[in-house]
């Protein structure tokens, strides 16, 4: 299939797919950069096998039936067909450009946790999609997660129907379940997958495995929590026992306390500073290339040796101090995720909530007293993606002891609501307070102040505690 394959290049396919470039293919494969004909410029991805390969017949219904899937983090099928090339019959199947892919990055050095975290749920809603649709993808792996635009996404030219018959059509790898061997897809087998993706994208490297009948694969003690318990989970032998796709995200993502949403929306694209064209890049590389299409290994061995340009993750080095301990809920550990997404950190202290920097907080400019001895307020800055969690109103008191200058000397909370990342908001923002200098009252004075978070506005009201 590779031979001459330079030579195809500027052909037009059934005068619709303009060939502008060879980049890569294998015995049973190859794959072309393509422009549709007759449209604005668009880039596509062809790949052609020859019809008379024993499976052909086959792997062109299955790429038939994945058109009809659509997801924001699949690899979208838009047309199969038949062609000939230079004398041979060939079929096809167009698909979406993908600039990047993850197994670039691995021989270069392993993913940080934060960095799975925001490659597994884009990965894990893809795949829940596919089986939801009675499909199973069949090759997650590193080279099956891709990067298109601002999106993380799956490949999608793998994917057959749930126990159909695949015994015979291909060279199993070392990201196949042992009852693999029996030919029949099953979705158990795409967590199987998943389990050894993961733990390669943390350590390099794929798990030793003793494949005798009781043997099972080495997950390494030192993975980072929840991902140990995920990829165990993952890679029990008997199929029946493992996690599935909705058990994984609830592991990553558990379900929150009440007052907020059972799930943090998933906007339609990553944050600017997390976008999967630099998630899925090196740190330090030592080459960089243009735009370039991977695709699956498990079907084409790739014949360019690429490496990616430089990560620019957001960093943050938040001063926040922990809050004390208010009682620990579910939606704080959400919230953590959503920190790490953001930020790239983990967040500090015994829980995960989100650790907003606030040196941007909106201000109250202090030309007037606010309330009555209130001369300076903040109130607590809110990402977006954290307002839309809410449901009603999220109500939290802080407690505030003021010196005879009028300064917050210290801060605690009083009545935390239902979360302790919008306790940690209220708390940050009441220690930037500042209060007119008391006259009478060497000692100083306590207040106190309630914050309302919701989803179009943040209030605060302020009361002076008499007595203190």
């Amino acid at each position: 299939m590779t031979v001459a394959c330079n030579q195809l290049e500027d052909r037009v396919v059934n005068g619709q797919f303009h060939l502008r470039k060879y980049l890569g293919g294998s015995e049973r494969s190859v794959v072309f950069l393509a422009e549709r004909v007759g449209r604005p410029p668009e880039e596509v991805a062809i790949k052609f096998i020859p019809s008379n390969q024993p499976d052909a017949e086959l792997r062109l219904a299955r790429w038939e039936q994945a058109t009809a899937l659509s997801h924001p983090h699949l690899i979208r099928l838009f047309d199969t067909g038949l062609c000939q090339l230079d004398g041979t019959d060939l079929f096809y199947v167009v698909m979406e450009y993908a600039e990047e892919d993850l197994s670039q990055i691995l021989p270069l050095r392993p993913l940080t946790p934060a960095e799975v975290r925001d490659m597994l749920k884009p990965a894990l809603d893809a795949l829940a999609y596919i089986h939801s649709k009675g499909f199973v993808h069949g090759r997650f792996k590193p080279s099956n997660i891709m990067a298109r635009g601002e999106r993380v996404k799956i490949s999608s030219d793998t994917i057959s129907r749930g126990s159909e018959s695949r015994k015979g059509f291909r060279r199993l790898s070392v990201y196949d379940a042992p009852e693999t061997v029996n030919g029949v897809a099953s979705t158990a087998e795409d967590v199987w997958s998943l389990g050894v993706t993961l733990i390669e994208a943390l350590t390099q490297r794929t798990p030793g495995w003793d494949k005798t009948p009781n043997g099972i694969p080495e997950v390494p003690t030192a993975l980072a929590p929840p991902f140990f318990d995920i990829a165990r989970h993952c890679l029990r032998r008997d199929p029946q026992r493992r996690w599935t796709v909705s058990d994984i995200r609830g592991q990553l993502h558990p379900t929150p306390a009440e007052g907020v949403s059972p799930e943090l929306p998933m906007p339609p694209t990553l944050p600017s500073a997390l976008k999967p064209s630099r998630l899925l890049r090196p740190a330090h590389p030592t080459k960089s290339f243009g735009k370039q299409w991977y695709f699956p290994a498990a079907t084409v061995a790739l014949a360019l040796v690429v490496l990616l340009p430089g990560l620019r993750l957001l960093t943050h080095h938040s001063t926040t101090p922990d809050v004390p301990a208010v009682g620990r809920n579910l939606h704080e550990v959400e919230m953590g995720a959503l920190h790490k997404q953001l930020t790239g950190e983990e967040p500090k202290g015994n829980v995960t909530p989100y650790s907003e920097d606030l040196s941007d907080a909106a201000v109250v400019p202090p030309t007037a007293p606010a309330n009555d001895g209130v001369r300076h307020e903040v109130l607590p800055a809110v990402p977006e993606s954290a307002k839309d969690t809410i449901q009603g109103t999220v109500r939290v008191s802080v407690r505030v002891s003021v010196d005879p200058s009028g300064d917050v000397t210290d801060a605690e909370i009083d009545s935390p609501g239902p979360s302790r990342y919008f306790a940690r908001l209220a708390l940050e923002a009441a220690r930037q307070w500042k209060f007119g200098p008391l006259k009478d009252n060497g000692r100083g004075e306590a207040w106190i102040l309630r914050f309302e978070f919701m989803r179009t506005d943040t209030n605060v009201f302020s009361q002076r505690i008499e007595g203190r």
